[in-house]
């Protein structure tokens, strides 16, 4: 085996490149329909980006401020190491600005939502969409979406709910979005409120909530308990979520009526349309789990699988998503562990905090240290820099299982050029060292595949050695 190149020097089947039945996939698609145009009125992507701009300005000059007094080297930004704004930098940043301090956490809060600025420990640093806020729009553009789909986090709950009611009403307001821009204007906050009751009731029947007792068909609650969780109020939660997507620019709240901004009927528009995209698909796995949508999607190509990842994406609250997608990775397969990093690639900053949650995971780290690099702006090809020498054997011997379970000899065997070892015999030295569940497996597969019998026989001896414990 002959030293890397530099080219090849990353892992490629962490970023998975489609197996053998690819293109047999390929082949088998629906003719592609056209581009969906938006509805009548919508404004064009440069005015959809100013307006945009208009809304997130106070969030710029305040991430612009972080970039310059809060750098590496600096007074650090935090207190408690969770991107919380300390009482110090917050006065400090008033006072540059001209702002109160309760304004500048406003729009710091923001500006992390928007992915306009990223905390690193006590440092800030200027996401990579400030860098190109004032050329691209579609950068300015998702940089709104994301604080769209983070609405939740912008404003805080009302006190005294159930958690689980407050995320009954998270999960059902893409319903409630969708009759606001189908109607195209103001929509009474009494039809909104009809709608969230139908939807919620839906959840919970799904969910089955209610338990009978046995042979009457009744519920079984007594009259003396309690009113459940269930039977709260939905009005202020409703109120309390028109507030929200209203602090973000999605939507005007008064009145007793809600109306869509235009960047709120666009973006309402854009899901819908990776809903009925996905479900026109051959995979159609908007309504699957994370893990079988992952499945339905290990046969497509990488663009046809991201399509599929936002559509899914699209059609649930981004922090369960993100929720399902970590799950997912944990799992026993090793082609969903890198597939589910893709798709939270897709989500973007959203997903950092929980990314940075698995760091610790021996099975996670490795995927989370090349996710959280790529974010913060490192080329991909050079993300591999940020492993060990273990970490990344370790990957390699799960990028191996992944080839192993789903691909062809000759892939396993093409494998052998992205390991960090010079020698397969260093490789197999460090493979045996390193621990991986499916090391026995992995050297198996690649003995019985490789063309060479003496190194497939040294391959065996290997997986023999670990086998027994030697």
């Amino acid at each position: 085996m002959t030293s890397r190149i530099p080219r090849d020097s990353r892992l490629r089947l962490v970023r998975p490149r489609p197996l053998a039945a690819a293109p047999r996939a390929v082949n088998q698609r629906r003719p592609g329909r056209p581009a969906p145009r938006p509805p009548e009125g919508t404004p064009a992507p440069a005015e959809l980006a100013g307006m945009a701009r208009t809304g997130l300005a106070g969030a710029a000059r305040l991430a612009r401020w972080a970039d310059a007094a809060l750098g590496p080297g600096r007074d650090g930004a935090t207190a408690d190491g969770k991107a919380t704004l300390s009482d110090a930098t917050a006065e400090r940043a008033a006072a540059d600005l001209g702002l109160s301090a309760a304004q500048i956490r406003a729009d710091w809060d923001t500006a992390r939502l928007a992915g306009l600025v990223e905390v690193h420990g006590d440092s800030a640093r200027p996401g990579w969409r400030l860098r190109a806020w004032n050329r691209d729009d579609s950068a300015v553009l998702r940089g709104w979406v994301a604080l769209f789909d983070a609405w939740s986090l912008a404003c805080p709950e009302p006190d005294g709910h159930e958690p689980a009611n407050v995320a009954e009403v998270v999960s059902a307001m893409p319903q409630v979005l969708s009759l606001l821009q189908l109607s195209a204007g103001p929509v009474p906050v009494e039809q909104l409120l009809d709608l969230l009751q139908q939807r919620v009731t839906e959840l919970r029947t799904e969910r089955c909530e209610v338990a009978y007792e046995p042979g009457t068909g009744q519920p079984a609650r007594s009259p003396a308990d309690p009113a459940p969780a269930a039977d709260a109020p939905l009005a202020p939660l409703l109120d309390w979520a028109l507030r929200a997507l209203g602090s973000v620019g999605a939507l005007t709240y008064g009145d007793g009526q809600a109306t869509l901004t235009p960047l709120g009927s666009w973006a309402v528009w854009v899901k819908l349309e990776q809903i009925c995209v996905a479900a026109q698909s051959p995979a159609g796995n908007i309504e699957q789990s994370a893990e079988d949508m992952l499945r339905g999607c290990a046969q497509l190509r990488p663009n046809a699988a991201r399509a599929e990842y936002r559509a899914w994406l699209a059609a649930r609250p981004v922090g369960s998503a993100v929720t399902e997608l970590v799950d997912a990775a944990r799992g026993d397969d090793a082609l969903l562990r890198g597939l589910a990093f893709e798709a939270l690639r897709v989500v973007g900053a959203p997903a950092e905090p929980d990314v940075r949650a698995v760091v610790d995971e021996p099975a996670l780290r490795p995927y989370a240290l090349l996710w959280l690099a790529e974010h913060d702006g490192v080329d991909p090809e050079d993300a591999h820099e940020v492993l060990t020498r273990e970490e990344a054997t370790w990957l390699w011997v799960d990028t191996a299982a992944a080839v192993a379970d789903h691909g062809e000899a000759p892939m396993l065997v093409r494998h052998l050029e992205s390991a960090v070892q010079p020698t397969v015999l260093q490789l197999l030295d460090e493979v045996r060292a390193v621990g991986h569940p499916r090391t026995v497996q992995v050297l198996v597969a690649l003995a019985a595949a490789h063309p060479d019998p003496a190194l497939a026989k040294a391959v065996r001896r290997a997986a023999f050695q670990v086998h027994t414990g030697g």
